[in-house]
């Protein structure tokens, strides 16, 4: 049963018109604490300004929900172009001429406004696949909230404090076995029926994994001292040679926006705040070399997503929306962004999220790099637009599984794929190890 099976009429549309509400506010209020100046400053090259964000979900929206479905007219068509994310990369998006704050903040209320209107009066039951389960509507809706983590990890990047929420981290426990073991075998990868779901998480078909095992939790910041005191970072024989060419050009020593403070001492920046490195939580800002090589470290590898997916999943014959079910998390089940805590939980402060294999915290805290190179699903389609999914198939980028702190329950399923450079650590990925049985 899809989630709209037991809504009809006004019903389905007032809880799409909720979950649209919800993140509209969830970014309002994550920018209502900064100036116009930190809106506009581009506060590193691999981010756009937060304006430029905050208009192009404006335009993402108007695109869909109002030209679209309504064959409406653009609103703003002397500003057509400058939000198209494949036109403009982030390094240049500061030197656009792009809407002011102010004008921002009233195009994205003014495109609200009218596309609450076009739902009111859409058939939601007309075979229109965008319409069909509300699907359109709820891609807007997870579009936002992607946007809320890419503006949350600009704000990482910004030189300057950002006010912490005062949530406290759930109390973590010692987890044991440190792995758990997988068993091999035929199983459904990816989905057809989640409304939610993107075009690269279909179509569902079967996959296959030989017996494996999977680490219990995330890598913690305390295990992955013990690689940097162990010289990893001075081993070529740990690193691809991608990996080792890229930690030479970067002159990389630990993972970004840690600090060494002395003698077996270590702090963290976080969101400008410096504080002492959390031993026991996982270890984020690491790029995809640094995982592997950590992995070979440990005589362990990263997962492919095939097995994330089965270890995440898979409950002896039948698949899981989430690790813990098929339930949305009601918020012991998952560290995800309500309520926000800008950074991951300790391990084992979850155990209610575990999924059948016994593996934990696969869900929220971090996203985690796996082996896999992301490419296509066999019978994979584009849709509704290539430019999400099929542009960016091939071995240039690594698949992400899991999801992070900043993630909206809304995006977190079990078979959400993620992707991106290996390079790339200013995202708020970690990553679990594995090996064969």
């Amino acid at each position: 049963m899809t989630e709209t099976a037991a809504l009809t009429g006004a019903d389905t549309k007032a809880a799409l018109a909720a979950e649209l509400a919800a993140a509209r506010a969830r970014t309002i209020a994550l920018l209502e604490p900064l100036s116009d100046e930190d809106l506009t400053k581009q506060h590193s090259p691999l981010m756009s300004p937060l304006v430029w964000d905050v208009a192009h979900i404006g335009v993402f929206e108007e695109l869909w929900l109002l030209q679209r479905i309504a064959a409406t007219r653009p609103m703003v068509p002397e500003y057509e172009g400058l939000y198209d994310a494949f036109s403009h990369p982030r390094v240049e998006r500061a030197e656009l001429g792009l809407m002011g704050p102010a004008r921002a903040r009233a195009y994205i209320g003014e495109v609200r406004e009218r596309a609450l209107v076009v739902l009111g009066e859409a058939d939601l039951d007309s075979g229109d696949p965008l319409l069909g389960d509300g699907f359109v509507y709820r891609m807007v809706v997870q579009h936002e909230h992607q946007h809320c983590e890419t503006m949350l990890a600009a704000l990482q990047l910004r030189d300057a404090e950002y006010p912490l929420p005062a949530t406290e981290s759930r109390p973590g426990r010692a987890v044991e076995p440190a792995e758990v073991l997988v068993e091999g075998g035929t199983f459904v990868l990816g989905t057809d029926d989640d409304p939610r779901a993107y075009d690269n998480e279909r179509p569902a078909h079967e996959a296959r994994t030989t017996a494996f095992r999977l680490d219990t939790t995330p890598v913690t910041n305390g295990e992955y001292l013990e690689f940097i005191a162990a010289g990893g970072y001075h081993d070529e024989r740990l690193w691809s040679r991608g990996g080792w060419e890229w930690r030479h050009a970067e002159a990389a020593e630990h993972p970004a926006f840690w600090r060494r403070e002395g003698e077996g001492s270590w702090s963290r920046v976080r969101f400008g705040h410096v504080e002492a490195l959390p031993p026991d939580e996982p270890v984020q800002h690491v790029s995809w070399f640094e995982a592997d090589a950590f992995a070979r470290w440990a005589g362990k590898r990263l997962p492919t997503e095939e097995e994330w997916e089965r270890g995440a999943s898979w409950d002896g014959g039948a698949k899981r929306r989430f690790p813990w079910g098929d339930a949305p998390a009601a918020g012991s089940e998952a560290n995800l962004a309500a309520p926000e805590r800008f950074g991951p939980a300790r391990v084992g402060a979850y155990p209610e999220g575990a999924a059948p294999s016994g593996a934990e915290q696969l869900v929220g805290d971090v996203w985690e790099w796996t082996a896999s190179d992301f490419r296509a699903y066999p019978g994979f389609r584009a849709f509704p637009y290539a430019e999400y999914s099929e542009v960016f198939f091939g071995d240039e980028s690594k698949v992400l599984r899991g999801s992070s702190w900043a993630v909206h329950p809304a995006l977190a399923r079990a078979t959400f794929r993620n992707w991106d450079y290996p390079q790339r650590r200013q995202i708020f990925a970690g990553f679990r190890c594995a090996r064969d049985a």
